[in-house]
């Protein structure tokens, strides 16, 4: 008997081993999973998916769909037509006003336009959405439940999952300005973003340390301004450089490519040129835009530089408009980021240009504290050379506004008072945010110490490759960050935070392995803060689901952090 046991035992384990089964336990966590583990529905060799032909989109999601589970599970699944009987079908839903014996559309929300249904039961597998990003959204679903293995079938436990995000917004920031990356390595950031149920990405395309794009109108901009001579080696502060020329800017050809690449995972591209400060590089190419006349190197070293675009030049907004039309006439988005962030007033407070531009709009300082990150107001408050940027602001707002699109800043634009329509987006903290939404302007939170990925992640630094390292943005610590901060908002108020989104600073990123590194796994943790209602997050919960997420990680060819703190 006991002989016998064994051997039935080891027949159980060697099933086991054998069997390929999906797991539903994915990151981020949808917002309902009804799962039975009793009843399965076996995926197997030339089954098919249906799909409307019709629909350009919906082809590209099953196409997708094909793709990974013959990646994951070496399961070879047929496409054919929505009309035709097959056992996996993607179906987008109709909705009629009711009243209405026309089929209306309904006005669905920005949350419901990605929302889905995923049902697997005896009859296969029904994919069902308004829209076809919710079809998406759900083929990756079901991309990360499948097991990563080779065989001829995969057993789907009978599920019905019902999701949709709890943010529309939900972003990454890349830094190609410090650290230029290649459009394939962007593509493959957009690939690491879409399986995470991220839609935006914000590009950082200008730095004092390079001009990242072409503007056909001013073609040296782009050609010199791209190029330092030298980069820093560790610390800025040590002023010790290589002596090795770096360079590289994006064609408009190329940045329209990686828009389109984006778009087809449901990725909006946020393009952000950086001004008035953060513009040495195109100081460089255009010194009759500084305050001095320079001459301006392009930066070699990191940090926050004196020289800045001279606000009381009127040369000074015909530059910006060019290079924000051609930048309009590429990025599709309805977001434009301006920047807007660390922009010393040193040389605006010397500059009889920017003196008599003041004195022309009637600025005039005021005795306000503006918060910032320790809550205790700016260093000069709304002083008249902050208004005057705000007035810089408020000519490309309503610059944007013509080509319909919205400005976005970092929260430094609270300084010299609000343009009209401004979305902040708050970095040095919360606090910048929160003033913003008791103004009833839009904010997407971005705070340092929650959101920025070029911190460590472990507390051994020695375990990761040498980075910025003034403290720690661990797995643990990004998962509990609160979006709303409910204490200091109303729900009116918080209906303006759009959503949330982590930032990848390259000074001290320079390869891609080192960027996949630092974004990794902690967009996953990220991930649920931008996608699950606060009452879905157990971190340790969190941890024990990581496992799963990381053979995919593998599978994809993607570089990540081990440990998770």
């Amino acid at each position: 008997m006991k002989q016998l046991g064994l051997l039935l035992l080891a027949c159980i384990l060697a099933f086991s081993a054998s069997a390929q089964r999906a797991n539903y336990n994915i990151i981020p966590l949808p917002k309902e999973v009804k799962v039975d583990t009793t009843q399965f529905f076996t995926l197997a060799n030339g089954m098919g998916i249906a799909y409307d032909e019709s629909d350009a989109e919906n082809i590209r999601v099953a196409q997708f769909l094909q793709e990974w589970v013959k990646q994951a599970t070496g399961v070879e699944l047929q496409l054919t037509a929505a009309d035709k009987k097959a056992p996996i079908c993607l179906s987008l839903i109709v909705l009629a006003k009711k009243g209405k014996k026309s089929k209306q559309p309904v006005e669905l929300t920005e949350q419901q336009k990605e929302s889905y249904t995923l049902t697997v039961n005896k009859e296969g597998v029904l994919i069902s959405a308004y829209e076809p990003a919710g079809l998406f959204r759900a083929a990756q679903t079901l991309r990360k439940s499948l097991p990563i293995a080779k065989g001829k079938s995969v057993e789907l436990p009978y599920v019905q999952i019902t999701d949709q995000p709890r943010f529309t917004y939900r972003g990454v920031l890349l830094d190609c300005g410090r650290h230029f990356f290649s459009v394939e390595f962007i593509k493959q950031f957009l690939d690491a973003m879409a399986l995470h149920g991220c839609n935006q990405f914000h590009w950082h395309l200008t730095e004092d340390q390079g001009w990242r794009f072409e503007v056909k109108a001013l073609p040296d901009l782009a050609k010199k301004g791209s190029v330092r001579e030298k980069t820093v080696i560790g610390p800025s502060r040590m002023r010790i450089y290589d002596n090795i020329p770096y360079g590289g800017y994006y064609t408009q050809e190329e940045c329209r490519d990686i828009v389109k690449y984006a778009a087809e995972r449901y990725i909006n591209v946020v393009p952000e040129i950086d001004m008035p400060g953060h513009m040495q590089s195109a100081l460089h190419v255009f010194p009759n835009l500084g305050c001095t006349g320079g001459p301006y190197p392009v930066a070699p070293h990191w940090g926050v530089m004196r020289e800045v675009l001279c606000g009381g030049n009127p040369q000074t907004l015909d530059f910006l408009k060019t290079v924000f039309g051609e930048l309009c006439d590429v990025f599709p988005s309805p977001y434009i980021h301006i920047g807007g962030d660390e922009c010393p007033k040193e040389r605006w407070q010397k500059c009889a240009k920017c003196q008599a531009k003041i004195k022309e709009l009637g600025l005039t300082a005021e005795n306000v504290q503006v918060e910032g990150s320790d809550g205790r107001g700016s260093q000069d408050g709304r002083s008249a050379e902050n208004k005057l940027q705000s007035y810089i602001n408020h000519e490309i707002e309503q610059f944007l506004a013509s080509k319909g699109r919205s400005l976005i800043g970092w929260d430094e634009i609270l300084a010299g008072g609000l343009t009209e329509d401004a979305i902040v987006m708050s970095w040095r903290g919360t606090k910048g945010g929160v003033a913003a939404a008791k103004l009833n302007h839009r904010v997407i939170m971005s705070p340092n110490v929650f959101a920025y990925l070029d911190h460590p992640q472990l507390k051994d630094y020695g375990k990761q490759p040498r980075t910025t390292d003034s403290y720690i943005v661990s797995c643990s610590k990004i998962y509990s960050f609160e979006p709303l901060v409910p204490d200091e908002l109303t729900k009116e108020q918080s209906d303006c935070i759009l959503g949330y989104q982590g930032n990848l600073w390259t000074e001290q990123v320079a390869y891609p392995e080192h960027a996949l590194y630092q974004l990794l796994p902690r967009l996953g943790a990220m991930s649920e803060v931008q996608w699950c209602n606060p009452e879905q997050k157990d971190f340790e919960n969190f941890k024990a689901r990581l496992p799963q997420l990381k053979k995919l990680y593998d599978k994809m060819g993607l570089v990540y952090c081990n440990e998770v703190e």
